[in-house]
């Protein structure tokens, strides 16, 4: 069995996996740091030089190769579960794991990141809104277990996810 940790960018997906998995004994995998080393680009390299339809491409070949293995967390990269194909393939070897925060805490924790090709815009706060109303219905039917990481540590979800896993 697998944990599949997912949710928008910014929600603590790659720092709470990780000490999630060391906690389990699991072996940790970000999604989008799979497909860079993989490509030998950037997420926003692919997002630029051959387009996010292209990159969903790539996220895709790597859920499925995921989900035919075990023991593994894996941080799903923001889009990963919108893709239903993704999430009913995730959902048949993981636990699904929903990862929440306010849209003023995931844009102070990826106001910083210059590696944020879909908040590369005018109006940040917009584009996370309206995200979050497009993906959210998605991400709350295949919720196994949802956590607002709003304030809190990494720690703090990695233990709570934990706690909560079946």
């Amino acid at each position: 069995m697998n944990v599949a940790v997912y949710g928008f960018m910014g929600v603590g997906k790659t720092t709470s996996g990780a000490l999630l998995a060391e906690a389990l004994g699991y072996e940790f995998i970000d999604m989008d740091e799979e497909i860079e080393k993989r490509t030998g680009k950037t997420i926003p390299e692919i997002f630029s030089e051959d387009g996010e339809t292209r990159f969903r491409e790539l996220e895709r070949d790597l859920v499925m190769e995921l989900a035919g293995k075990n023991g593994y967390v894996i941080g799903c990269g923001g889009g990963a579960l919108a893709d239903l194909v993704n999430a009913e393939a995730l959902r048949e070897t993981s636990t699904l794991v929903y990862l929440t925060a306010s849209v003023d805490e995931i844009l102070d924790r990826t106001g910083k990141e210059s590696h944020r090709p879909l908040l590369k815009v005018d109006d940040p706060q917009k584009t996370v809104e309206d995200l979050i109303k497009k993906r959210s219905p998605v991400y709350e039917r295949y919720a196994e277990i949802e956590i607002d990481t709003t304030g809190k540590s990494a720690e703090a979800v990695a233990q709570e996810i934990r706690r909560r896993l079946p």
